[in-house]
């Protein structure tokens, strides 16, 4: 089995069935959207294909690939194994299990202002890493916040034929461009609608509800100088100490456009005493 869901459909430009205000604050950290936004997909998904889930197979739940940050998707896929391992307890059957596809590069490119071509070809240049014993056999469902050109399904597919993975897949999506007319640019459009400055960042950050993710990680890493400087002074200390710590382990030190903000970010460490 291989089959696909989405949520919302995206057939025009200028009319949707989701909030673009919560997806930008989603995408910059929200959780407060990611478990909203994973609630209104579960429920979706169960009233048209509730059969998918009456299975005696094991249920795996994978989010977008990643390599020490997790994506925003992971966090969607976390509220959704909330609420679908709620279900499977309701049906007497064991919990779903989280697991990961590991990638090993990462880039500084904006993603969402991307064609199809451009955002395969740049994919295409990383490597991946899943364990195709444990999947084999499984009910594997992976799960995206949004579907535009298709590169991200295309590479999982690609990675599941090339290591002969045995499973059924689901790719599950909260929004899917349907009508490929419109340019894939549209992504960023609902990226930034609401989020579309260092201010807006400093806004979501001071949120409760904020967790750091790839995306938001790497819009501070390549802001220019004063409004790096204006953002380490609004965000709170431990913001300051997560930062850091997540671009080191995602090896963004290692890339020339992110290396005077981490050495910033160094200075700032030794300046608190740390």
């Amino acid at each position: 089995m291989n089959k696909r869901y989405s949520l919302h459909k995206i057939d025009s430009a200028e009319e949707f069935t989701f909030s673009p205000a919560e997806y930008s604050y989603f995408k910059y950290g929200d959780k407060t959207f990611a478990e909203k936004f994973a609630k209104e997909l579960f429920d979706g998904f169960i009233s048209q294909h509730q059969e998918i889930l009456d299975t005696d197979k094991e249920i795996v739940v994978l989010p977008s690939p990643y390599m020490a940050i997790p994506t925003a998707s992971n966090f969607l896929c976390f509220y959704f194994k909330k609420y679908l391992d709620f279900y499977l307890f309701q049906k007497g059957k064991k919990s779903s299990v989280l697991s990961k596809i590991n990638r090993n590069h990462t880039y500084t490119t904006d993603y969402g202002n991307l064609s199809f071509e451009d955002r395969k070809n740049l994919i295409a240049n990383d490597t991946y890493y899943l364990d195709k014993d444990f999947l084999r056999e499984k009910l594997c469902i992976f799960i995206d916040d949004i579907k535009i050109t298709g590169s991200h399904e295309y590479t999982v597919n690609k990675i599941l034929n090339e290591y002969a993975v045995n499973a059924d897949f689901l790719f599950m999506y909260y929004a899917e461009l349907t009508n490929f007319d419109i340019d894939p640019k549209i992504e960023n459009f609902f990226n930034y609608y609401t989020v579309k400055d260092v201010q807006g960042v400093v806004e979501v950050m001071s949120k409760e509800s904020f967790q750091f993710n790839t995306r938001i990680v790497k819009y501070i890493l390549g802001l220019g100088s004063s409004n790096f400087d204006y953002l380490t002074s609004k965000i709170k200390k431990h913001h300051i100490d997560d930062l850091l710590e997540l671009a080191i382990s995602n090896n963004y030190h290692l890339i020339k456009e992110y290396e005077n903000n981490i050495n910033t970010l160094t200075q700032t460490e030794i300046y608190y005493g740390n």
